[in-house]
């Protein structure tokens, strides 16, 4: 499969997901703004309606204590009363019935409903049924022309009312249960603190547990709205933010597992599309590996079956000098073809660290690197290159494998080598130190550098630096992991610092015996 065609795939899953994620999201804050618009609305319909149940509490315990008063002054006996009800509907300017309320009249009956007219005048006397409808009627047309001074009476009474504090206006116990019946009613049953205000914003009551907040939980509701500015006060209740939260979204709990779901399908995805991508690479590298042996072997097989027929030319048997040069070419060759084949087993052998054998004795670290130095200085210098050296650890014991040890070194410096600028000779700088109380070892060159990206993955295992159209470097990128699989094993550990364009330092640390 194409690299192109990978990442199409990968983003069109990526979007998908992602889409079901946000519309999960956004199905979740709709629900939320849903469910706080019918509590937001719930809580106002039941703050006006405990505003509404004050007021009118208020107006019946005046009217009836007003009414109570007159009939005690009255002393009306029971024989002689005649009741009349009748009912008020108090409204704002704009039409509105504020309250509801029943008017009782009582007043004296007429002694003597009957009324005589001398025979002498020629007329009939009124029967008692007549008489008793005309005085209806009078009290009835009185009624009606006195209904005007009534209503004043009545809202000169409620005025009366309203010049009293609101701390003596209200029951604030009846106001809680009132408030609580309400939120009830409107499907409202979380913990809430009210407090009451006045018209200049002082406190009148609060309850205990009242603790003041700010934002979108606290409501507020006018109380007595048709007494002056000055008489009027708030009733507020306030939500804390924490239960009010859980309240809002409560409701929608059930949609957080199908959303961490999406976001475990999502993860998934993305770490399987990462595996993909990094075994296609392996794969890849692999490949160029599968390439690059093929090549370096082919070159020594064919060198070597070259001498071989040659070999078999009567004319080189005659030949001596040319007899020795190419048994010569064949033994170079052979040791080359082996020196490869050794590398991939050395990194096989390493691949599981159970079946590692290391022949580990103490050695002199400044000693064996010096030796190293003297055997490849010959091809440092056939470039035109030099090599200096500055031992300075005064503490060289190593507990090392020597062979292995020694192909680090050597490694190293062939890196040198091979990635030395064509435009200037290598200079190649071997250095040893203390700190620590370990064994520093560092290798540095001037060669071409090494670029960030690359200096991540060049101890992985097959890994070659790009050296853009150029083929002679020559190798299967086992070198660096080889060395960095035998530091480990001997408990230490390497870094390298580059910079393009001016060179690269591998240091190596390793503990002291």
């Amino acid at each position: 499969m194409k690299k192109l065609t990978i990442w199409i795939i990968g983003a069109v899953m990526v979007f998908t997901c992602l889409g079901l994620l946000y519309m999960q999201v956004e199905y979740i804050d709709a629900i939320g703004r849903m469910r706080r618009e019918h509590f937001d609305e719930g809580v106002k319909r039941s703050l006006y309606q405990t505003a509404y149940n004050l007021e009118l509490a208020e107006m019946k315990y005046y009217l009836s204590k007003n009414i109570q008063k007159d009939i005690q002054k009255s002393n009306i006996s029971n024989s002689n009363v005649l009741e009349f009800e009748h009912s008020y509907f108090v409204t704002s300017d704009d039409g509105n019935i504020q309250s509801v309320f029943e008017m009782k009249t009582i007043m004296n009956n007429p002694a003597n409903p009957l009324a005589k007219v001398s025979r002498s005048s020629g007329k009939r006397q009124m029967t008692l049924k007549e008489a008793q409808r005309q005085s209806l009627e009078t009290l009835k047309n009185r009624y009606m022309y006195q209904r005007a001074l009534l209503d004043e009476v009545v809202y000169n009474m409620l005025y009366q009312a309203s010049e009293k504090p609101l701390s003596h206006r209200m029951n604030f116990r009846k106001m809680h249960e009132d408030l609580k019946v309400e939120l009830a009613s409107n499907g409202i049953d979380i913990p809430y603190h009210v407090r009451v205000l006045g018209a200049d914003g002082k406190e009148v009551y609060r309850c205990a547990d009242f603790q003041e907040e700010s934002g979108d939980n606290v409501y507020k509701e006018l109380l007595f709205k048709n007494d002056p500015p000055n008489r009027m006060g708030v009733l507020e209740i306030v939500f804390p933010v924490d239960t009010l939260n859980k309240y809002i979204y409560n409701s929608v709990k059930f949609m957080i597992p199908s959303t961490i779901l999406i976001m475990v399908l999502l993860l998934t995805f993305l770490i399987t599309v990462y595996l993909f991508v990094r075994q296609k690479k392996l794969s890849e590298i692999k490949n160029d590996f599968i390439n690059n042996m093929t090549h370096e072997f082919k070159t020594p097989i064919s060198t070597i079956s070259l001498a071989a027929q040659m070999l078999q030319d009567p004319s080189v048997a005659k030949s001596p000098s040319m007899f020795g040069r190419l048994s010569g070419v064949i033994a170079s060759e052979t040791k080359r073809l082996r020196f490869q084949v050794d590398k991939v087993l050395q990194m096989s052998m390493f691949e599981n660290s159970d079946n590692t054998s290391l022949k580990m004795k103490e050695l002199d670290a400044n000693e064996l690197v010096n030796g190293v130095i003297n055997t490849f200085a010959v091809k440092v210098e056939q470039g035109g290159g030099k090599i200096t050296s500055n031992l300075e650890a005064e503490d060289p014991f190593v507990y090392v494998d020597e062979m292995h040890f020694t192909n680090v070194v050597f490694n190293l410096m062939d890196n040198a080598v091979k990635y030395k600028r064509a435009d200037e000779p290598l200079l190649l700088n071997i250095h040893t130190w203390n700190a620590n109380g370990n064994f520093m070892l560092s290798i540095q060159d001037n060669g071409i550098g090494i670029s960030k990206d690359d200096l991540k993955k060049i101890f992985d295992k097959f890994y070659r630096v790009h050296t853009g159209n150029l083929h002679d470097v020559k190798g299967f990128g086992l070198g660096l992991a080889y060395v960095k699989q035998i530091i480990h094993a001997h408990k230490g550990s390497i870094k390298a610092e580059s910079e393009v364009g001016v060179g690269t330092n591998f240091i190596i640390v390793l503990p002291l015996k």
